[in-house]
This record gives C-alpha cells, sequence and structure tokens, in this order.
C-alpha cells in the first residue's frame, strides 16, 4: 500500500478541468517527480493534494483513508506539507518568525525549541540570517527560507513546487544539497521540477503530466532512453 494515493482525479478552476483523470502512487521514503510543461496542471497536482482546489471526482488517500475534500490545514495536520512556487514568504517578518510561523499547528509548536535548531543546522544561512527582515534576503535563502517553514510543521510528505525557478545555478545547487539530504534521511517528497537534468538525478519515479493527464511515467534512467518524450514535452 502506498503512504499516498491520487486515484485519478478530475480538477480545475470554475467548472473547468485542468487534470484529468490523474492517478499517482508515492512510496513511504520516496521521492517522486512531476515534470512537463509549463501551465499543463503540475502546479494544480499539488494544489488539490493540498486541499486548495476540489475535486471533480476521483480520491486521494493517505494511509488508505481519504483526504478528499479536507480544508488544507486539515491536510497539513494529517501530515502532507506542501512549500509552494515562489517565495511565499512573510516579506516583514524575520527568518526566525517565518520559521516558527511553519509551526502552526498544536503538534508542531510544541516541538519548535528541537526543530528550530535542526533548520538552522541544515540551512547555516538562515541561522545567520535568523534576526533579519525575510524581505531582505536573496532569492536562494528566500527558496530555503520557505522549504525550512516547511520542515517545521514536520510532516510525512514534502511536496515542493518548482525548487529551482528563478534562480541562479550556484543557488540552485545549494537547495539541491538540502533536498539530497533529506532524502538521504528517508524524507518522502514529492517534487514539481522544471529543470529536467535536475530531477532526473533526484527521483527515484517520474510522472510526465502533459494537458492535464499522466503521458509517461517511469524510473529516471528509463526516461534517458526515451528521447522522443523530452524532445515532445519538454523542448529537448
Amino acid at each position: 500500500m502506498a503512504l499516498l494515493e491520487v486515484d485519478g482525479i478530475t480538477a480545475g478552476y470554475h467548472g473547468q478541468p485542468v487534470l484529468r483523470e490523474i492517478s499517482i502512487e508515492i512510496e513511504e521514503a520516496a521521492t517522486v517527480g512531476i515534470i512537463g510543461p509549463n501551465g499543463h496542471g503540475k502546479t494544480t497536482l499539488l494544489n488539490c493534494i493540498s486541499g486548495l482546489v476540489p475535486l471533480m471526482s476521483g480520491d486521494i488517500r493517505l494511509d488508505d483513508r481519504t483526504i478528499k475534500g479536507l480544508p488544507a490545514n486539515r491536510v497539513v495536520s494529517r501530515g502532507i506539507v506542501h512549500v509552494p512556487q515562489g517565495d511565499r514568504i512573510f516579506p516583514e517578518m524575520s527568518v526566525r518568525d517565518n520559521l516558527i510561523m511553519g509551526a502552526y499547528l498544536p503538534a508542531a509548536y510544541k516541538l519548535v525549541s528541537k526543530r528550530l535548531p535542526e533548520i538552522f543546522e541544515i540551512f547555516p544561512r538562515l541561522h545567520e540570517r535568523q534576526n533579519q527582515i525575510a524581505s531582505t534576503l536573496s532569492g536562494g535563502e528566500r527558496r530555503m527560507l520557505g522549504i525550512g517553514r516547511g520542515l517545521m510543521a514536520d510532516g510525512r510528505i514534502l511536496m515542493v513546487d518548482e525548487p529551482s525557478l528563478g534562480l541562479a545555478p550556484i543557488a540552485v545547487d545549494l537547495i539541491y544539497d538540502v533536498l539530497r539530504r533529506l532524502k538521504a534521511e528517508g524524507r518522502t517528497i514529492l517534487i514539481v521540477e522544471e529543470n529536467i537534468s535536475r530531477i532526473m538525478d533526484f527521483a527515484d519515479h517520474i510522472y510526465l503530466i502533459d494537458h492535464g493527464e499522466i503521458v509517461w511515467s517511469g524510473e529516471p534512467q528509463e526516461l534517458h532512453g526515451r528521447p522522443e518524450l523530452l524532445e515532445t514535452y519538454l523542448g529537448g
């Protein structure tokens, strides 16, 4: 039994489907990547799992129990943490206060004194800047802050949307160093990524979405042998 099962979901906005009969599975301690052209449903999939976008049909199960229809705060309390695309931080708060906001659920808040030093050990840059106002951070530092805040929720599944988007290569290297560390620690990770070379070297399993449908899934090395897929859906 998979830890998380997305079973034939259709969902969208204003009555118009963006996802059509999408099914994916995530095993515990696995890293699963979602790739595909921009605007074809990858972020919507994460938003559905998070409870931010309601389903038109299908089901989402965690530990074989449905989470369909649960509000986002209940989904987080079940252990699914979503690090959204872009810099969704509290810009006028300090780095430290931003991180503490990630532990807003009572169970996570009880662990703040334990988790905060762990986050600072994972992200030394955030430790150095813990009293700095978040809006003054660089793009890479803001992305670290977003991931660190997600980790403060102490969830079972970490969903990360486009961690390399808009960042310089050196910042992307730093982000992926951290993600690889989390993977090595046995974290369960669902990641949407536009940078195909990064995800090919990182994920255990990949799903390719096009026009809201799964058009291929398999292990990264299998995709290396399918240049026609890369050319057709990802431009090379």
